[in-house]
């Protein structure tokens, strides 16, 4: 059977549904309507004359004829996506989309200084960032890459350093600071106002601080809860409470003096942020080009 345009079209709409796991999101990812979604889907088994999928008001699945076409489509989609991404070795320079998924703190350490520069010099390359702190599925989520902090990659996937071990501190304003109790020992945060933070696995992160051999893991009575650095920031610009923070995110404030270094002999080292790639897929040229770029940024 010849494939015609439609049907490797609509193959590729097949995958993406299978892979979000319903219409409405794929539809969005492809700036469709999720009726006309369907209607591709309903039309591409009937030319093949077998059900993919089980439709209920609240869930769509795969059906068992679903499932296997998933894997040989997932295997030729992939095949001719390397045979495109193979072609910008005779290019002058990378071009394609580029759709990468990073957590706040990377976006503004890693990608913000670079990515002006990047677009300048590889102006045929559509690049996509999707800032998010929740743990996801880059490959389901149809992303090319990820960055995470180090230890956290999935084990499947391959991932690059970009930069040195980062530095945790604790924060806070002078206001702050001016009336609240004495600070001598990581012990003495528990008489304090301190800002926790919820980590995109979900759980509440533990301050880490050491001190030469000295190592203190703390779990507060958190003043109040964040998941996202940037409130967590703005909660100790403006004298609410102590917050836990890498030393990078603070370096204008805390030079500035909007910001204190509390228990200044206490902090902790942590891994670097990573630039991770399904390991299955070659690394592509417009990535490897931005992955030079971040690894020289953060020299």
């Amino acid at each position: 059977m010849k494939l015609n345009r439609t049907d490797l079209g609509d193959l590729n709409f097949f995958r993406l549904v299978a892979e979000t796991g319903g219409f409405r999101k794929a539809a969005a990812e492809l700036d469709l309507s999720p009726s006309a979604l369907s209607h591709a889907m309903r039309g591409l088994e009937q030319r093949q004359g077998v059900r993919l999928f089980n439709r209920t008001n609240r869930s769509v699945t795969l059906t068992q004829a679903g499932r296997e076409l998933l894997a040989d489509v997932r295997a030729g989609l992939d095949a001719i996506e390397a045979g495109l991404e193979r072609l910008n070795r005779y290019r002058d320079r990378p071009a394609g989309n580029l759709r990468i998924n990073v957590p706040s703190d990377a976006a503004r350490l890693v990608l913000a200084p670079v990515v002006a520069d990047y677009m300048r010099g590889y102006p045929e390359v559509r690049v996509e960032v999707e800032i998010n702190d929740h743990v996801i599925d880059i490959v389901q989520e149809g992303f090319d890459a990820g960055i995470r902090y180090g230890g956290t990659v999935p084990e499947d996937m391959i991932a690059l350093p970009l930069g040195p071990e980062l530095r945790w501190l604790t924060v806070a304003s002078p206001d702050y600071l001016r009336d609240a109790p004495p600070l001598e020992h990581p012990d003495d945060l528990k008489a304090h106002r301190c800002v926790g933070l919820r980590m995109g696995t979900g759980r509440i992160y533990n301050w880490e601080l050491e001190r030469g051999s000295e190592e203190v893991v703390l779990s507060l009575d958190w003043a109040v809860i964040v998941n996202e650095t940037v409130l967590s920031l703005e909660i100790a610009e403006n004298g609410g409470a102590i917050c836990y923070t890498l030393e990078d995110r603070v370096r204008p404030q805390l030079a500035d003096g909007r910001l204190v270094h509390v228990l200044p002999d206490w902090w902790s080292m942590g891994p670097a942020f990573h630039l991770y790639y399904p390991s299955r897929r070659q690394l592509p040229e417009a990535l490897r080009a931005l992955l030079r770029s971040m690894q020289r940024g953060s020299r």
